[in-house]
């Protein structure tokens, strides 16, 4: 409902940032004032701006359907940056003309000038960000857990999350992210959550995914949590929609965890070597939408040995003093992206107590990722691509 009292405020906005670029581009030449050249560029504009939509409604063919997907994520992004340097554009002529006066705001070479310059701007800050998108940032971190374990002085875990595997991201970043973690030499991986970009379909070749995902050299094993978006629900612009006849779970994405040889901890806690524990929670938003429940922090620990090492994974980093007061040594978290776009990094600094990096609750340490994958616009402007490498010390 939200999405349908919205889509008029993008119109207007599209619209808005089309009248300035067609005032900017008739300002440089006389050709780019025509009706002819005006007609075609907004008819090639109005395509992709409204790709989202169309990939949203035309599901076949495939090609055409995942070509439409792929330009919209692209498209949510330059858009973004284009309102924001426009509309700080025009803020500003808006200050030198009517504040401070000055006779030069209103000559053509200044007018061209601005435009070069908010163009140059958002082409500069889309690439930047569709590049450093795909980058994958080591990020390491020592802990201290005050347990002894039976001859094991330290633990080598890597964190991983948000890998949003489906149109913005598949086989390839699935090569480098496997040969991110080998180079850390793991004892233990645990994929904190968002493993899926809501949409199965969007996987262009899943079973060389999983494949890929399956060379994973770890010598406790690969573990998983679900996230919000570990399940079947189609997504328009941020705004889920389910379809009266499809059920959330997608049995497809249970599948693809144990080809990739990923075990999935739903609510569910496991001993590994006698050593520690390793507890994987349901998500809250995910339960919330299949009317499921899952289990307070106090249940998972109550029935465990808490003089071993207890290990939490919870995609969303909530609930941190109930964590910690269960008796957890370790918690593990992903979901919010630490932002990835500006300013959007701002807000989420905001809304999660730790959104992203390291703080300590009593005695335990909560360690959030800001994931290797994105979701929505295909690019970052703000954060980093990571995997975390904690090593954590006993004693």
């Amino acid at each position: 409902m939200i999405a349908i009292y919205l889509a008029p405020v993008y119109i207007i906005l599209n619209l808005y940032i089309l009248r300035w670029a067609y005032l900017w581009m008739g300002s440089c030449h006389s050709i780019l004032r025509t009706m002819a050249f005006r007609t075609i560029f907004a008819i090639i504009y109005a395509i992709v701006a409204t790709s989202l939509v169309s990939g949203f409604f035309i599901k076949k063919p495939r090609v055409l359907h995942r070509a439409l997907k792929i330009t919209g994520n692209y498209f949510l992004g330059i858009f973004l940056y284009s309102l924001m340097i426009v509309m700080a554009a025009d803020l500003g002529r808006l200050f030198f003309k009517y504040v401070c006066r000055v006779s030069w705001i209103h000559s053509r070479i200044a007018f061209n000038v601005a435009g070069a310059v908010c163009v140059l701007l958002i082409i500069g800050l889309c690439i930047r960000g569709i590049i450093h998108a795909k980058y994958i940032k080591v990020t390491p971190y020592k802990v201290t857990v005050n347990k002894t374990v039976p001859d094991t002085d330290k633990l080598k875990v890597v964190l991983v999350a948000d890998t949003h595997f489906g149109y913005n991201a598949g086989v390839i970043h699935a090569h480098e992210l496997v040969r991110k973690i080998n180079k850390q030499k793991p004892d233990l991986v645990c994929i904190a959550g968002d493993i899926f970009d809501n949409e199965y379909e969007g996987l262009k070749n899943p079973e060389k995914t999983a494949s890929t995902l399956r060379s994973i050299r770890s010598r406790y094993g690969v573990y998983a949590c679900w996230g919000n978006h570990d399940l079947n629900e189609p997504i328009l612009a941020g705004f889920t929609f389910r379809s009266a006849n499809k059920d959330y779970d997608d049995p497809r994405m249970t599948q693809f965890l144990k080809d990739a040889n990923i075990r999935l901890l739903n609510d569910e806690t496991v001993l590994i070597d006698e050593r520690f524990y390793l507890t994987g929670r349901k998500d809250p938003s995910r339960c919330r939408k299949m009317d499921d429940t899952r289990k307070s922090p106090s249940q998972l620990t109550k029935s465990l040995d808490l003089r071993r090492p207890v290990i939490f994974m919870d995609h969303q980093p909530g609930e941190l003093d109930e964590v910690a007061s269960s008796g957890a040594d370790l918690d593990l978290c992903g979901h919010t992206h630490d932002g990835q776009l500006f300013p959007l990094n701002i807000i989420t600094s905001l809304v999660w107590e730790n959104s992203c990096g390291y703080l300590k609750k009593g005695n335990m340490h909560n360690i959030v990722t800001s994931g290797i994958g994105i979701w929505g616009p295909n690019m970052r402007t703000a954060t980093n691509s990571e995997i975390c490498a904690i090593t954590v010390h006993f004693s």
